[in-house]
Formats: structure tokens, C-alpha cells, sequence
């Protein structure tokens, strides 16, 4: 029978990863995932980690982050800009277009519905 309490943590080792170059508006961002749920139907829940950069973002679903240690700023395509440090929380909904700029390398809790 599985475990029905998923344990969120960095004990594992992370999937290693970066935003596709064509994003990329300046910087090289690197990313690090602890993916510690990954359920049927799209739900996902774990730790992601990225390096100073800046990249352009889209979202076709529901992401609710947590940020546990950095500073970013993520600003909304024709919209306000929002700097985000350890302790913010934050819903990203879909339909979300604009840039992700890591100025501290970044650490958050997230969980993304499709």
C-alpha cells in the first residue's frame, strides 16, 4: 500500500536542468528539481533551486510556490514587477507570461496543478 504522507526534502539526488536557450535573456541560469510527488493527472510538489539569470516564462497551469531562500523577480508581460524573497508565497495561474530574473540564486517549495 503506498505512503499517503510525501515527505518534501533534498536528501534525494535533484534532476539537473536549464531554460530552453531561446528563453534565455540574459545570465546562464541552471535549475536543480527534488521532485517528491508525481501523481497522475498532473500534480507535482517538491523543491526547485535556480542560479542568477533571467528567462522569459509561460504558464498553461496552476503553480503555488513557496520561496525558501533568494531573491527574484517575476514580472508579468505588460504588468507589474514583484520581487520575491525567503518567507513570500505566491500563485502563479495559468496564462501567466512574462520573465523570471533570479538576482540571488533562488530556492522554492512548489505545487503545480495542470
Amino acid at each position: 500500500m503506498p505512503a499517503h504522507f510525501v515527505s518534501i526534502e533534498t536528501r534525494v539526488e535533484p534532476e539537473e536542468g536549464a531554460p530552453a536557450p531561446d528563453r534565455v535573456i540574459s545570465g546562464a541560469p541552471k535549475f536543480r528539481t527534488w521532485n517528491a510527488e508525481e501523481a497522475e493527472g498532473g500534480l507535482y510538489a517538491g523543491i526547485w533551486e535556480a542560479t542568477p539569470g533571467k528567462w522569459r516564462i509561460e504558464y498553461d497551469e496552476w503553480e503555488f510556490c513557496h520561496i525558501l531562500a533568494g531573491v527574484s523577480v517575476i514580472t508579468e508581460e505588460g504588468g507589474e514587477a514583484h520581487t520575491v524573497k525567503a518567507g513570500d508565497s505566491f500563485v502563479l495561474r495559468p496564462g501567466f507570461k512574462g520573465s523570471w530574473e533570479v538576482l540571488e540564486t533562488t530556492r522554492k517549495e512548489y505545487v503545480i496543478r495542470l
